[in-house]
């Protein structure tokens, strides 16, 4: 029986009802309808999930400046970086989520002695400037031209250069290319990250004016997963649009755009909110927290950064290890990202070690013995030593006085002795003694103190005692004053010497005891140190004071204040610290690469590779020279250290491909680093990424550079749609709904 004929069946039944029973049937069939739509609208939202959808714009702000957008040029840019990791890809990538560089264009084998990286590209690799007219896939001869003149003496990035020095470049067929290394390097699959360029855009133009190929870099040619659209200059910003690249190559990226919007600063960005979806590099207030707007999202993330303090270890004064050591110790971390509002602190600059079974510990205690071990002492103890040694002096021979005595000019100072070891004709001070009046056995001399032969001076005085011969049998330190209160300050400072002697040997209880921090130096005499004393600037032995210069860069201008809580920590162990911040950039790099400072307050990155040995290697130490031409532009070891042990290992760490072997290096390298102390390290900064809610499936990982957010780019979705659940579909709707009323069945009747 037809649904037609059915349907003209129920309409001629219709016509024998009555008025009343037409209104009812009617009210019944639209009841019926609406529970079975509600049922099917119920079973699809129960037989089905939501997931991601093809579709959408992303719209993100950043502060900075739009510069022609090419992988050759965009390190110092980061705002060039972001657009570039999405217009260009490389051989390789990152991976964020697993921490490892994986195939991209191209699918990567090493030898088994780690010295030829084979590149072989994927199957249909194409440029996006290629259509079905003129095609335009990636080929070996790409891979070599974007390699290959970067050796080029003349490519203007000599950063970029270095890397691929000594490096043999062969194409092997169109879709191979080999990479022979002189020496294994462990860590050469991160240079293969660099954005591939197509060769036939840049005919024409020599290496050395790369740089200034706008034409490109307005409108640039990669082949990763969005190509360039256009760039539009508004009155707030720069926009740059890309657009979905249709690949073969996985993963797939479901946003249809992606849109930069470049501001001249964070306040004219806000004044264009609306319009953002994300916002990159969220600066934070004066609390330290993010400055999120309402409906975004914030997301915390760090980089494998530091900032540190490097010892300049070329100035003498900086080669006394108990320094630096007690330098260390006395520099709060917590305090001064407290300071910042900052929250990772770093105790090492080899960042892929888990440090959890050493961790540095701020301790003034100790600091102030690392330093007491120093050749830097504080005047309360150049002044103790001083005592100690005229009180050893003074003990070990025949004279016995008073130390320090009280006289006016014109008084006399009266020293008796035994005549056993001097004789008669002895002499004190060039005067000769007599027989003492009262006993044949002794000897007295009275000294003057009113000038001419044998007179006390004020102050500091040797009494020399000679026998008959003239030869000097014994001497004395004699302090004169004719000032009562100082006389009573020199008092106060014998009774402390004796004080500290008797603790040293530990000869009086332990509450009554006392150190040399706990001496205080007052018009030249030792006393009790108060809390309110000050700690005066620590002194070598020739009398020079510790006075260090700490140079770092006007930004970020949280340096300044982390400059200013060192200074006042290190004020507090002796030292006096004298902060520079030269106006412009360049003078600062300037004074950075001619090591012209003590103590430098910088950060330095490792990449995705980790790899310390730029920073830490002897090689990367400063040539010292007046020519500047004759300085190298790759001296990275901003502390000019230099270790045989440290150079071994982290030859080792570059060199070697057992995973096993790198990670024990490692260990040994952060104990070596760790004793020989050029470095403070401090912290590694943290970033905010903000985004609007409706933005789903975001997920950072561990990023090596800011714009490695992108990499999960494939993951973010502004669209969902709905799909059955595997094993369900329309035919299913039956079953369900015999299911659903039998499982109500069954409950009645268990009732």
């Amino acid at each position: 029986m037809s649904t037609v004929f059915i349907s003209r069946f129920l309409l001629r039944l219709v016509e024998f009802l009555s008025r009343w029973e037409r209104r009812m049937y009617w009210v019944l069939a639209a009841a019926f309808l609406g529970s079975l739509l509600f049922l099917l609208i119920f079973f699809y939202r129960a037989s089905s999930i939501l997931v991601p959808a093809t579709g959408g714009t992303y719209i993100e702000g950043s502060v900075g400046e739009l510069r022609p957008l090419n992988p050759w040029f965009a390190v110092t840019n980061d705002v060039n970086r972001d657009i570039v990791s999405l217009v260009f890809a490389g051989l390789l990538k990152y991976n964020p989520q697993t921490k490892e560089i994986e195939d991209d264009l191209a699918t990567v084998t090493v030898s088994a002695d780690g010295r030829v990286y084979t590149a072989t590209l994927k199957e249909s690799v194409y440029w996006h400037d290629s259509n079905e007219d003129d095609p335009h896939p990636v080929t070996a001869d790409d891979i070599l031209f974007t390699f290959k003149i970067v050796q080029d003496p003349q490519f203007p990035n000599s950063l970029l250069r270095q890397n691929f020095q000594g490096i043999g470049i062969e194409k092997i067929n169109e879709r191979t290319v080999q990479f022979r290394l002189e020496e294994p390097y462990g860590f050469f699959r991160s240079n293969l990250t660099l954005g591939l360029l197509p060769k036939r855009s840049f005919e024409g133009i020599p290496s050395a004016k790369l740089d200034q190929a706008l034409d490109f870099g307005f409108s640039p040619i990669g082949a990763g997963p969005y190509r360039f659209k256009s760039i539009v200059q508004t009155d707030l910003s720069s926009e740059v649009t890309l657009e979905r690249f249709e690949r073969d190559l996985p993963p797939l990226h479901r946003l249809d755009r992606v849109v930069f919007r470049i501001f001249s600063d964070f306040t004219t960005l806000l004044s264009d909110l609306r319009s953002l979806d994300g916002v990159r590099l969220v600066p934070r207030n004066e609390n330290g927290e993010p400055i999120i707007p309402q409906r975004f999202q914030a997301r915390n993330y760090t980089l494998p950064q530091y900032v540190a303090l490097f010892f300049n270890l070329d100035r003498p004064f900086l080669q006394d290890r108990n320094l630096r050591l007690g330098l260390q110790l006395g520099t709060n971390k917590q305090a001064i990202i407290g300071s910042i509002h900052e929250a990772v602190i770093v105790d090492t600059p080899l960042l892929e070690l888990d440090v959890s079974d050493w961790r540095y510990q701020f301790d003034p205690a100790l600091a102030q013995g690392a330093l007491f071990e120093s050749n830097w002492h504080l005047p309360e103890k150049i002044r103790l030593q001083r005592l100690l040694e005229k009180n050893e002096a003074n003990a070990s021979g025949i004279l016995h006085i008073d130390p320090i005595v009280l006289l006016d000019t014109g008084a006399v100072l009266t020293i008796t002795g035994t005549l056993v070891s001097v004789g008669e004709r002895g002499t004190v001070n060039d005067m000769p003694i007599q027989v003492h009046p009262d006993n044949s056995q002794w000897w007295t001399v009275a000294l003057p103190t009113h000038g001419g032969t044998g007179s006390i001076m004020l102050g500091e005085n040797l009494i020399r005692l000679r026998n008959t011969k003239g030869n000097v049998i014994d001497s004395f330190y004699l302090w004169r004053t004719s000032d009562t209160r100082e006389y009573r300050r020199a008092s106060e400072e014998q009774r402390l010497l004796e004080l500290f002697l008797y603790s040293k040997a530990q000869a009086i209880p332990l509450h009554e005891r006392i150190s040399v921090s706990d001496l205080f130096l007052d018009h030249g005499f030792l006393r009790r140190r108060t809390d309110n004393d000050t700690v005066d600037i620590r002194m070598n032995d020739e009398g020079k004071r510790l006075e260090l210069t700490l140079l770092t860069s006007p930004s970020p201008l949280v340096y300044e204040k982390i400059a200013e809580v060192i200074q006042s920590h290190w004020r507090q162990l002796g030292v006096a610290v004298k902060v520079e911040i030269p106006d412009t950039r360049e003078a600062f790099e300037d004074r950075l690469f001619r090591r012209d400072y003590d103590i430098l307050l910088f950060g330095q990155s490792l990449l995705d590779n980790l790899d310390s040995y730029p920073y830490w290697h002897s090689s990367g130490v400063q040539k010292q020279t007046e020519n500047r031409g004759e300085l190298k532009l790759d001296a990275y070891n901003l502390s000019q250290y230099t270790s045989f042990a440290t150079d071994a290992l982290l030859e080792v760490i570059r060199g070697t491909t057992r995973e096993g072997e790198r990670q024990e290096s490692l260990k040994k390298l952060r104990e070596v680093i760790k004793n020989d102390v050029p470095a403070i390290f401090l912290y590694s900064p943290l970033y905010t990424f903000a985004h609007k809610d409706e933005l789903l499936g975001v997920e950072l990982g561990d990023l090596s550079l800011h714009s490695d957010r992108f990499l999960t780019l494939h993951r973010w979705y502004t669209q969902q749609k709905r799909t059955f659940k595997t094993g369900r579909g329309w035919l299913s709707f039956i079953g369900w709904i015999v299911n659903l009323f039998g499982e109500e069945h069954t409950i009645k009747e268990s009732e």
